[in-house]
């Protein structure tokens, strides 16, 4: 790991101003990728800005049709949250299974998907639930927000302050952990919302851990709206590596999707 400085931000602003006034820098919250991706010199950054403790980027609640979970709220706090396991199980179901619980207590929503892990769990989550990704400055659909392997909509001096997840009919995360990392080898997560006249009949369905970033299988939101079996996922660029060849990560989507179609509440 290359030396860095450190800054504990006190407010969004300051946050916002301190990567504003240097390029190189990146915002810390949990650090579940950040920290390891630094040790094994995929990334550089010149100093780490941290905002784990604003109270500001913290917490769940209800806005409507909506929830609003702040970017620094950790991961076993979604998994336990009452209020969202009622309202959308699936997110709940997905926070409980991602990594292990030293990994679940430092963890951070934002910090999921400001990097944009091609096989991390909550990106997923964000394209199904039709979520808004809001920033210090703007708000961003899920659908223009991620943009391939650690890849993202983002400005580099932008700071992402909380999710707002539309609230689903029903929904469910299905997945395959790599045994060793917890990451998803393969992830699906299913959402229906009352769309009527909708082409996907309101199906939305996000898949993560099988290509180079997160995607919707419009052609399995097809089929459940159908009521038809879902087709085999066919891709360009599905994962091929030591963990699992391009066609067992295929398959695995499959099986992903049924399981969450199996959960669902």
């Amino acid at each position: 790991m290359y030396a860095f400085k450190y800054q504990r931000a006190e407010s969004v602003g300051a946050a916002s101003a301190a990567l504003s006034a240097d390029g190189s820098a990146k915002v810390l919250s949990g650090g579940m990728t950040l920290l390891p991706s630094m040790k094994h010199r995929l990334t550089a950054p010149s100093a780490l800005i941290d905002v784990a403790r604003l109270p500001e980027m913290t917490g769940v609640r209800q806005e409507g049709d909506h929830w609003w979970v702040g970017a620094a709220t950790k991961h076993q706090d979604v998994a336990a949250h009452a209020g969202l396991q009622k309202a959308m199980p699936g997110l709940v179901m997905l926070a409980g299974l991602i990594g292990d619980p030293q990994v679940r207590a430092r963890g951070t929503l934002g910090g999921s998907l400001a990097n944009n892990d091609p096989s991390a769990d909550y990106p997923s989550a964000a394209l199904a639930l039709q979520a808004q990704i809001i920033t210090d400055r703007r708000t961003i659909e899920a659908d223009d927000f991620f943009l391939g392997m650690f890849a993202t909509a983002l400005h580099s001096d932008e700071v992402i302050t909380g999710v707002r997840f539309r609230t689903p009919q029903r929904c469910a995360y299905g997945k395959f952990k790599h045994p060793a990392s917890g990451y998803a080898m393969a992830g699906v997560f299913v959402a229906q919302y009352a769309l009527a006249g909708a082409a996907n009949g309101g199906w939305r369905v996000a898949v993560t851990g099988v290509a180079n970033g997160v995607f919707r299988w419009h052609e399995a939101e097809q089929a459940l709206a159908q009521g038809a079996q879902p087709p085999a996922l066919q891709r360009d660029d599905v994962i091929d590596d030591v963990h699992a060849p391009a066609a067992y990560r295929t398959h695995l989507a499959l099986q992903m999707l049924a399981q969450a179609r199996q959960s669902l509440t």
